[in-house]
Order: structure tokens, then sequence, then C-alpha cells
């Protein structure tokens, strides 16, 4: 007799799985769909380890789904020959539920309703435990192909499952579900019955290249004789690759299941872009657009790409050759038949076919993307919101289509409180005089338009776009310029606006304040010679006291910070300290100098030079310090 071993889930997995049976929402056969998937990934997955172990599929097995119900015991087992699992894949896979966000999960969980259930289900991974909807057990067979050991797993939905050694002949995985009694009133058919699985069948996975098959008993009766009972295994997919058919042929609801199917995602995609290249290298393409972002998109080592076919072959699952990162949220399939089906992952880097078939994917993706922004921009904003911070990076990485990922981007601005705004309708409400876009970076949206680097734009009515992004940096560094249109940061070099008789004027009024203060602007620097490479009179500044500024060519503090939580401490850099020439504070300092009053001095100076670092977001280097310089000021101005 073998061991049997019992297991808990999590306590935020039992809650789940409570969840799961006691859900009602009207696409309970959606768990069917889902099986079938992992019984198709499994399936893809021998064929292709297949490829170099050849020990793993011997010639004639047949690659198959197949479906039997027993109607009397209300039991639908679902067979696969796929590549089976081990013991511990079975509690890897099986036994922790959303191991990324199972808490997330059951809270949102809890606050849908309907339909709305089953996108959470494939935004979370957890396809699988969709069957305990529509079953009271659950129980797992399986062998992985190369072992002869079988492991049963069993669960309930009770918080608990088994798992103990098994016999099975075949290769592959068996599910086996023990189906509640049917209840049509709350959208629970009958799974054992023929035409409910055909239906479903065809519904949501007509398209899986792999056959599945429905055992269909018949018995045939006749008079003076036993019953002759007949057992068929008819194909009920038509297992047609849908990328292959005329666009015109499919259906929109067809293109979604298909998405599904290889995303492993419940809501609809945002949109698709398919395409095909004939001549001396033939390809098709299908590719969809998620409306969600998974919950791995930012995971360092989360697996991304394409899957890759020859000849409707599926030869790799997820190849990352096919896209670049900042497009790994796509979904697709590539199919080519010249390439060979013994492909290796080396030959695959080194084919320059792969390199082709990127660079239109590429394009093509980006031209959509484009269309979708100047016809429909709810669904562009949509997409953004999702996918902007990711498509970002593609500034950093991408030199072919730099330009076309220019016209991509969206930033929030200073021209409204609540829409993102491209740097072509940026360049549209430009003033007549107005020959560069204006930009400021930092860490949120409340710290940036507060800024005192903003002032003189605001006043004078010139719009300034907030990148708070913190890929935002980076992009700032690779887009110097837009159609002609300088890019240039508020916070650095020197800001001169208006016409040039304006400018001219500013220029003057600053340069006669920098003389007449001369001397305390030069007491200054060397009170904070350590932190500051100059300080000098501002002409961009209306009711601050002071700000800090960067060369042209320095980093900003937001990057700095940056590169120090990554490990990457930059060497120190000093800044530009600017005040105002019109402040009181100004007028107060100068008294001191006049005055000879260096204690005092000294210590508005570096009040000042503290109020400009929090005005940026930056940290004081010594609160304690500066607190109490703070207070010293304080005191002595009450006495």
């Amino acid at each position: 007799m073998t061991e049997q071993e019992k297991f808990e889930f999590k306590s935020e997995a039992r809650q789940l799985l409570e969840l799961m049976i006691h859900s009602v929402y009207s696409n309970k056969e959606v768990f069917l769909r889902e099986l079938i998937s992992n019984s198709s990934d499994a399936l893809d997955r021998r064929r292709v380890e297949a490829i170099t172990d050849k020990s793993l599929l011997e010639d004639g097995h047949e690659l198959e789904i197949r479906l039997e119900a027993d109607k009397t015991a209300r039991i639908l087992h679902l067979h696969d020959s796929g590549i089976g699992m081990s013991k511990d894949e079975v509690i890897k896979n099986l036994g922790t539920i959303a191991r990324s966000g199972t808490k997330e999960f059951v809270q949102n969980l809890k606050s849908q309703e309907g339909d709305q259930t089953a996108e959470l289900i494939g935004q979370f991974g957890v396809g699988f435990y969709s069957a305990f909807m529509v079953a009271d057990e659950v129980t797992v067979v399986t062998r992985r192909a190369g072992e002869s050991e079988a492991t049963r797993w069993t669960s309930s939905g009770d918080g608990s499952y088994t798992v103990e050694a098994a016999e099975k002949e075949d290769i592959g995985t068996t599910v086996s579900l023990r189906l509640r009694d049917a209840d049509p009133d709350n959208a629970l058919p009958d799974f054992t019955d023929d035409f409910v699985l055909r239906s479903t069948v065809k519904k949501h996975s007509d398209f899986v290249t792999h056959p599945i098959k429905l055992r269909v008993e018949e018995t045939k009766e006749e008079e003076g004789k036993d019953p002759e009972v007949t057992i068929t295994w008819p194909t009920i997919n038509s297992m047609k690759a849908i990328w292959t058919r005329p666009s015109s042929d499919v259906t929109d609801d067809e293109y979604n299941e298909f998405y599904r199917h290889i995303s492993h995602d419940w809501a609809e995609p945002l949109d698709r872009v398919s395409f095909k290249a004939e001549g001396t290298f033939e390809y098709q393409t299908l590719l969809f657009i998620p409306e969600n972002p998974p919950m791995d998109m930012y995971w360092r080592d989360a697996k991304y790409g394409l899957q890759l076919y020859v000849n409707r072959v599926l030869i790799q699952d997820r190849c990352e050759e096919l896209v670049p990162s900042y497009l790994r949220f796509l979904k697709g399939v590539v199919d080519s038949p010249d390439l060979s089906l013994n492909v290796s992952r080396e030959m695959l880097q080194q084919d320059r076919r792969l390199t082709q078939i990127r660079k239109r994917i590429v394009k093509k993706v980006l031209d959509a993307l484009q269309y979708i922004q100047k016809s429909d921009r709810e669904k562009y904003i949509k997409f953004w919101n999702a996918f902007g911070r990711v498509l970002k990076e593609g500034i950093v990485q991408e030199q072919d289509q730099k330009d076309a990922m220019k016209e991509l981007l969206m930033f929030y601005s200073s021209a409204d409180d609540e829409k993102l705004t491209s740097l072509d309708e940026y360049i549209e409400r430009m003033k007549e005089d107005q020959d560069t876009i204006y930009y400021i970076t930092g860490e949120s949206r409340k710290a940036v338009e507060r800024s005192p680097h903003l002032e003189s734009l605001k006043a004078k009515g010139y719009e300034v776009l907030f990148l708070i992004d913190p890929v935002d940096e980076l992009v700032s560094e690779n887009v110097s310029e837009y159609k002609e249109k300088k890019l240039k940061s508020v916070s650095k070099g020197e800001v001169n606006l208006g016409s040039e008789e304006e400018k001219k004027e500013a220029e003057e009024k600053r340069k006669e304040a920098e003389k007449s203060h001369e001397s305390l602007l030069k007491a200054i620097q060397e009170i904070l010679n350590e932190d500051l490479k100059e300080v000098r009179m501002s002409s961009r500044l209306t009711a601050s006291a002071a700000c800090l500024v960067g060369g042209e060519d320095d980093i900003s503090p937001q990057l700095e910070r940056l590169l120090e939580q990554a490990g990457q401490k930059p060497p120190k850099q000093k800044r530009i300290l600017e005040l105002n020439p019109e402040h009181h504070l100004l007028g107060k300092m100068n008294a001191l100098h006049i005055a000879d009053d260096k204690q005092k001095l000294s210590a508005y100076a570096q009040i000042v030079y503290g109020q400009a670092l929090l005005a940026e977001g930056s940290a004081l280097p010594d609160p304690m310090q500066f607190n109490q310089l703070v207070t010293e000021v304080l005191v002595d101005a009450a006495s």
C-alpha cells in the first residue's frame, strides 16, 4: 500500500478555493477551456523536448486530448499524452495556488461580481482551480516522460490536498472531476452530456492544434440479441491554425478565444495585429496587445516572447528573439516554413531571418499603436496606462524606430490636471515665439508641479511636461529633440523665455543684479563651496527665494538617487544655486554681508540651500544641523 501524504494549502489559498466553489457567474464552462489549454501546453512541451531527446516521444505515438464522461458516477475525465509531471512538479504546480499574488487575488475576487471573476482568474494564473466551480473533488494522476512512477493528487477544495504514488501505464496526465449535479437555473449545465461537451469545445477550443477526442458510446439493440455497445473516439475540434485562415473567415469571438488560449488571460485583447511575408522567406504572424498587464511584467527573471511555429509545429513557446523586451507584453504566434524543425536556441540567436521578423514585428506594432493613438484616444490611453512605462524602455533600446516611438510618448503636463498629452499635441499649443519643449523630471506630480523651477514659465503661460516615471529619467537623456524642437529640462542650464527682445531685457536685468550683489554671491559661494560650483542670480524665480539647477550635461537629482538605489553611486555633483533678486531674503543676506556678520550670513546661506534641496525632493545632508539653524534664525527674528 502506498504512503499517502496530506498537505495544507496556505490560509489565503483556502479562502481562494472557497470563493471559487461558491462564486456565481454565468460562464462556468470556461473551466474546460482552462484544462484543455493546460493539456495542450503539456503536449507542446513534450513535442519540443522530444526534438533533442527522441526517447520522450516514440514514433507513431499520437499527441492528443481525450474527454471521457461517466454519466452514472458523474465523473468527467480529461486525458492527455503530454509531458506529464513528477511528484515534485505536482506539489509545486498544484499545491501552491497563485504563488505570486494569492492575497491580492482573493481581495480582488471578493470585490468582483459576475463574469469579471473570470478575468481575475486569468490575470492571476489560477485557471486550473476553476475546476472547483463545477466539481466537489478533483483528482490528477500523472506520469512524467522519462519516468516510470506516477503520482496522484487529490483535493476536495477544503483547504487541503493529498499526494501519493500511483500506477499509470501511459505518459501524460489524467484530470478527473467529480461533478456537482447539473443546475441549469444557476448556469451549471450537465458536463457529462455529449452535446454540452461538444459545444463547449467548439466554442472555446476549436483552434487547439492537437486533436480533442470525445468518447462516444452507442448501443445497438436487436430483438433476441444482447445489446451491442460500440465505442468511438471522434475528434471534436477542427484543429485549424487560426493564423493561416483569411481574417474575413475568422470572427472576433474566435480571435478572442485563441488569444485566451495562448495567453491564459480571460479578458479580451485590446487589439490585434496580423500580417504575412511572401517570397524567398515566408512567415505568418498573429499578434495580440493585451488589455491588462500581466503580474510578472516587471519581474527581472520573467519569461516573455512569442510562440514560434515551423509549418504549424510549435518549436518554442516563448521565443524572446522575436520581440524586444519593451514589447514583452505582446502575445501571439509566428509560423514559418523556412526554419528548421530541429532548430536549437543557439541557432535561433544566430538566424538572421529571425532578426528580419523581429524588425517587421516592431514596425507593425508601432504602426498599429500610432493608428490607435490617432483614431481612438480613449483606447490608446487605456493601453498607455497599462504598458506606457514598458514602452518607454524602447526609447533607450530602439534605434531604427526611435522617431516612431517618440510619437507614442504621453505625459502629464501643466496644461491639464487630468489629461495626458503627446509631444505633437504639446507643439500644437506652443506659443508663436516658442522653439523649445520644456519638461521637468521628479518623483511625483505633486512634487514637480510645486517646483520653484516652474515659476517664471507659469507666469508667462508656458506649458511644462511632467516626467514622473522612474524610466522618464532615461527618456529625457535619450530624447534631445522632436520635430526640430529642442527638449529642455527647466531644472538645468538657463531658461530664457519670451521674444528676443524680452530675453535680452531679462538677461540684462539679471546681469545687473549679479553685478550689484557680486560680493555677496562670492561670500555665499565660499560658505557652500563643498556643494556648489556656482551661485548666481535667477531669471526663472518669481516667488521662491532660491532653487538648485544643474549644468546642461549634469544628471538630475532623481537619476542620481535611482543610481544610488541600484548600487551605482555616481561621483558627487556640485550644483548651481540660483537666487531670486526680488526676494526679501536676498536683501536680509546682503545686509548681513555688509555688516560683516559672517556667522548669521552662514546660517542664512545654509538654510536657503537646505530649502532649495527640499523643494526639489532631495534629502538634507544634515537634518539636525538644518533644524538648529532654522531655530536660531527664528529666535533671532523674534527677539
